[in-house]
């Protein structure tokens, strides 16, 4: 049959060869396929996720509260008016003092009056001036069952004095021991008994009075001064209800500025090239109404004190609206006439 096409085997042989070698590339080829498509499902998964947590960060981020401004917070902590709450809380504070309401102060009982009193006389002494107290206690300055009808009448008296350097001393034994026996002391626990600290005495005799007696007037009083007890009393029945008296021999004096000297000022240069105090009441006796003492109380810590207590207590009067009462009655000296207080 020569007309069909016959193969060799040679041709034979190709095409079996052929198909061998054609198997595995397509077995090759189609784990390729499974492999790219797998590979193309996780990498439009990622894709998805990473536009999920996109979604939701932004989501998150538009529910966030806004940056709070300063005042913003404030008002959200209602202290916008802060400060005239602290002022407010400072008024009250004075007032609970005043009327004796402090956690774990101790009244003086004996001396406590619901009846608000005229004044609380307060006379400075020390360690070495017994003999200087016995003469007041002898004069015008009553004693035990006197002393205390002086107070029903709104009058209270009182010698003022620190506590030794050395607490718990002879010295500080011996004020206690009298004390005991007259009932006549208001000891200033907080406060040193030294020369170099007599201006701060003022402070702590002020916050220390007021915080114990209720009183229309305070009085400060040098040891070395006798007083015509029932004319400075009608001198302050005359002026109560006086508010921001401040009362006494006013005057002003030269400041001196050598070290070593009586009456040295440290603070000399803050008194300009004249180098004159300002006017202030004699510190052998002033007086203050009770919302000064009250002032004095609740600033006592920052207030700046002088070389000496009355031109202190003058600075101090500067920055308030204080009435200034110059009494000549108040000037003491040795002339006893026309005079509510005299030189011992």
């Amino acid at each position: 049959m020569e007309g069909l096409p016959t193969t060799t085997k040679g041709e034979r042989r190709w095409r079996s060869k052929n198909m061998q070698t054609s198997s595995p590339s397509l077995v090759m080829a189609f784990f390729s396929c499974v492999a790219w498509l797998y590979v193309a499902g996780r990498l439009w998964q990622d894709a998805e996720n990473r536009k999920m947590l996109s979604d939701l960060l932004k989501k998150n981020l538009e529910q966030r509260p806004k940056v709070l401004t300063v005042e913003d917070k404030l008002m959200v902590l209602g202290c916008k008016d802060l400060d005239k709450r602290i002022a407010e809380a400072e008024m009250d504070l004075t007032l609970a003092k005043s009327q004796g309401y402090l956690k774990n102060h101790l009244r003086q009982s004996e001396s406590f009056s619901e009846k608000k009193l005229l004044a609380v006389i307060g006379v400075y002494t020390g360690f070495g001036s017994y003999l200087m107290r016995q003469t007041f206690r002898g004069s015008w300055m009553p004693r035990g069952d006197g002393l205390k009808k002086l107070e029903e009448r709104g009058i209270v008296i009182r010698f003022v004095i620190g506590r030794s350097a050395n607490r718990g001393d002879s010295l500080d034994r011996n004020i206690d021991e009298e004390n005991s026996k007259t009932k006549d002391f208001l000891i200033l626990e907080g406060h040193e008994e030294a020369q170099e600290e007599l201006p701060k005495k003022v402070k702590f005799f002020f916050s220390t009075a007021v915080q114990n007696w209720d009183a229309e007037f305070y009085v400060k009083v040098e040891d070395k001064i006798d007083i015509d007890l029932e004319g400075l009393i009608g001198f302050l029945e005359h002026r109560r209800g006086q508010d921001s008296a401040y009362i006494g021999c006013m005057k002003s004096g030269e400041v001196f500025s050598e070290a070593g000297k009586d009456w040295y000022e440290p603070d000399w240069w803050k008194f300009g090239d004249e180098k004159s105090y300002f006017r202030h009441a004699s510190g052998s006796l002033f007086i203050l109404s009770k919302n000064l003492v009250q002032y004095i109380s609740v600033n006592s810590a920052s207030l700046k004190t002088y070389a000496f207590d009355d031109t202190s207590v003058g600075s101090w009067m500067m920055g308030v609206q204080a009435t200034y009462i110059d009494d000549n009655r108040l000037c003491c000296s040795s002339i006893r006439q026309d005079k509510l207080c005299s030189l011992a």
